[in-house]
Order: structure tokens, then sequence, then C-alpha cells
């Protein structure tokens, strides 16, 4: 099973659309998840119509609008992994601890919200992955996004992709 992975997308404030690199891979994915902070409804409804299956939050920049259609926390079993996606989780100092306290239940956490990549294991096997923005850098080199294989019940082939 293919996995894409993206977050902090913040259209029309940031970019005026996705890029197609992007888009392409979304055509190409089993689950789409995303981390919140899409800002407009509009590129929710672009990725519900072309994903496969789309596994996503709000975030802190969304409207009443999106907030209506999308959980704070999502959660999903995927292939025997349990997968968690929230925004935000806090600073970067302690995040795995906090995170592996807050969400006991999961294999794997998506989050957004710094638009920084991580990728790190919590103590007790937590996997915490932040695939970063691909239309805000900020303070990174690139925008980003991550792609992901779950097969046999494990996590492979996590690969960061710069825009």
């Amino acid at each position: 099973m293919h996995l894409l992975l993206t977050s902090d997308t913040h259209l029309p404030k940031r970019a005026r659309q996705l890029p197609a690199d992007l888009m392409d891979r979304i055509d190409h994915a089993d689950v789409v998840f995303h981390a919140g902070d899409w800002l407009d409804s509009a590129t929710l409804d672009l990725l519900e119509s072309r994903s496969a299956r789309l596994i996503a939050v709000y975030g802190n920049n969304d409207g009443p609008e999106l907030q209506v259609r999308l959980p704070e926390v999502a959660r999903v079993e995927l292939g025997g992994l349990r997968f968690g996606v929230v925004h935000e989780t806090g600073p970067a100092q302690g995040r795995e601890r906090r995170c592996a306290d807050r969400f006991p239940d999961l294999d794997v956490l998506v989050f957004g919200h710094s638009h920084i990549p991580w990728d790190t294991t919590a103590p007790g096997g937590l996997r915490l992955l932040n695939p970063g923005s691909p239309t805000d850098r900020r303070r990174e080199p690139f925008c980003t996004y991550m792609t992901a294989d779950v097969a046999d019940g494990q996590l492979a082939d996590v690969r960061l992709h710069r825009l």
C-alpha cells in the first residue's frame, strides 16, 4: 500500500495551487494523509476528488468551515498498522515522549504545523512523521512532502521529497 503524506498547504495564501509533482503522486497513492492547515475548502475538495482515500484533520489556521468537515485527530488502521493524524504536537523538545504518552494506541503519528520535516521514533516504538509543507518552506531550504509504503504490517521506504 502506497502512502502520501502532506500538511500545511496554506492555499491560496502561500501558493496559488499545489505543485504538479505532488498532485501526480496523489493520483497514484492508495492513501493520502493531510495533517491540517488547508486554509480553504477548495483544496480539501480537490484532494477528496483526486485521492483514492483521504485521511485528514484541520489545523490551527483552519476556520469553522473546515472544522465542521474534518476532525482534530484522525485514526485509521492500514495494513496492520495503527495510524493517527494531528496538526500540532507542541515544541520539538520532548515531542517523542509527549506523543507516546498522548497516543499510546498508535504505531505511526503523522503531524504538521512546524513546516519542518521530522522522522523519529518515540520510546515504545511510535513513529512520528512530519512531511513539512509543499507550499511554504519557512526556514527550510525546500518545500517538501513524504511518501511511504505499508507491507506485511511494517512501514517501509519512508521518503522525504523536495519540491
